[in-house]
């Protein structure tokens, strides 16, 4: 396990979770790849995380998974940018494995790794799961919590026990909603321990908490935007953060307006980002109406100067490996 200290920074701000464009022929579009994570990278995101749940990996076979790591890690060992990498199931000892196969990608920062769904242990199995993938991974982990998803409630007390374990460096809370745990949990975390908004549409009221940023599928469309506001709210500028929060809230709610990544994918495709809107398999591509709706939403967001520098820097994928940041200049984190 590495030294975490020097790693807990790298969790600071913005972090996208890369769809996995199709082709038309229906194979991972390995160029739209690269050009999203260069793009999201060069509009401030802090990193990438490859084969988190927008990035459909339960679809992708073995080759294709490694093509999507492969490529993020390449674009952000370029970037010197954080990479996390979606990996873990509700199989303890099959996630040790997934986790000790990460060793192949040195670029990987942490691991972002859900807690056991579908099985429905008890909390005291939940702590030993994590207990035995944290002394046994290679990298650090990030804890997904997403009880919508897993069918799997964690109280308070068993999260201050899981964010206290060694080698466990963050936790991306996508609960719903912001209740009395999450309070608790924002009010009792270990010093340098990093928590990350995992519900766009509640990342400016998780900020203001003091979470370190958020993993954000609505920041594939105006990364800028997100980055500066979790930029206002660690700087203290509480009336440009409220006013730019509650202007990103409608974007979100459209982009989950139907299951994620099919808005997403959408306007990716609308915007001439990625080849198809195609997702795989038992999702559906999203309606037009939910189309339409995220692209006005985006388009009512006033992004101002932070908005035109993005336009600026997505107009130079035709040379996508010209940096913003001078390759040896430090990882973009947000201060």
């Amino acid at each position: 396990m590495p030294h975490l200290e020097p790693m807990r920074h790298i969790l600071t701000g913005v972090h996208v979770p890369l769809v996995t464009p199709f082709a038309a022929d229906g194979r991972v579009a390995g160029d739209a790849l690269e050009r999203l994570a260069y793009e999201v990278i060069d509009a401030g995101a802090a990193g990438v995380v490859a084969l988190g749940t927008t990035g459909e990996p339960a679809t992708l076979n073995a080759d294709e998974r490694r093509t999507v790591i492969d490529i993020c890690a390449r674009v952000c060992r370029e970037r010197r940018a954080g990479l996390m990498i979606g990996a873990g199931s509700n199989d303890t000892a099959a996630s040790v494995e997934a986790l000790r196969g990460l060793n192949a990608w040195p670029e990987a920062t942490a691991a972002l790794t859900v807690v056991p769904y579908y099985s429905r242990p008890s909390e005291r199995g939940v702590i030993a799961h994590f207990t035995r993938l944290a002394a046994d991974s290679p990298v650090p982990l990030v804890i997904y919590h997403v009880p919508y998803r897993t069918g799997q409630a964690v109280g308070a007390g068993t999260l201050r026990h899981l964010v206290r374990l060694p080698g466990v460096i963050g936790i991306k809370y996508a609960t719903g909603g912001i209740d009395a745990d999450t309070v608790a949990l924002m009010a009792d975390r270990p010093a340098g321990f990093a928590v990350l908004a995992g519900d766009d549409a509640f990342v400016s009221p998780m900020l203001a908490l003091g979470a370190a940023g958020g993993v954000l599928a609505s920041a594939h469309l105006c990364t800028a935007a997100f980055v500066d506001l979790v930029h206002a709210w660690h700087s203290g500028d509480v009336d440009r953060a409220r006013d730019l929060g509650h202007r990103l809230v409608a974007l979100s709610a459209a982009a989950f307006a139907e299951p994620n990544p099919t808005v997403v994918k959408a306007v990716l495709h609308a915007q001439g980002r990625i080849p198809t809107p195609a997702v795989r398999l038992p999702l559906l591509p999203a309606s037009a109406a939910a189309t339409e709706a995220a692209l006005a939403a985006l388009a009512s967001v006033d992004l101002g100067q932070v908005g035109r520098r993005q336009v600026a820097r997505i107009s130079k994928v035709g040379n996508p490996a010209a940096p913003d940041r001078q390759p040896d200049s430090p990882p973009n984190h947000l201060d």
